[in-house]
């Protein structure tokens, strides 16, 4: 899908992403995956020059892939918190996805722009590999 997202449209994003994990019955990825990709969405919105993006989902045998790209060629990056209690509200999405999903990352794209991307595996593939 690809669009401009405003403030609102990560509600709209999330509701699109709980249709599909729970068709897919993997509804025990549905916390983790809205809330990250409500992150990286907040990023388009607060970085990116018109607020275009696309996002994919990608479900695979053991995991959830969500993408989000766009145009703007600086890449995100981790802020670092020199105090764990600093009330600021900004340079934290990354860590938060860091913190609810498997992996993510960032690609650069030929010509401009980049993916950011994150993986949450199923508890079914983490169970049988226990």
């Amino acid at each position: 899908m690809s669009f401009t997202v405003g403030e609102h449209s990560a509600r709209h994003l999330r509701r699109i992403v709980h249709t599909y994990l729970c068709a897919w019955d993997l509804e025990d990825l549905c916390d983790s995956a809205e809330l990250a990709l409500t992150e990286l969405l907040a990023n388009v919105v607060r970085h990116v020059p018109g607020r275009g993006c696309s996002v994919l989902f990608m479900w695979q045998p053991d995991s959830l892939r969500v993408e989000v790209t766009d145009k703007e060629p600086r890449l995100p990056t981790v802020k670092e918190l020199q105090d764990p209690t600093e009330l600021s509200e900004d340079g934290r999405g990354l860590l938060l996805i860091d913190a609810v999903t498997d992996r993510w990352g960032v690609t650069p794209r030929p010509g401009g722009g980049k993916t950011v991307w994150f993986e949450c595996e199923t508890k079914r593939q983490q169970s049988a590999d226990d």
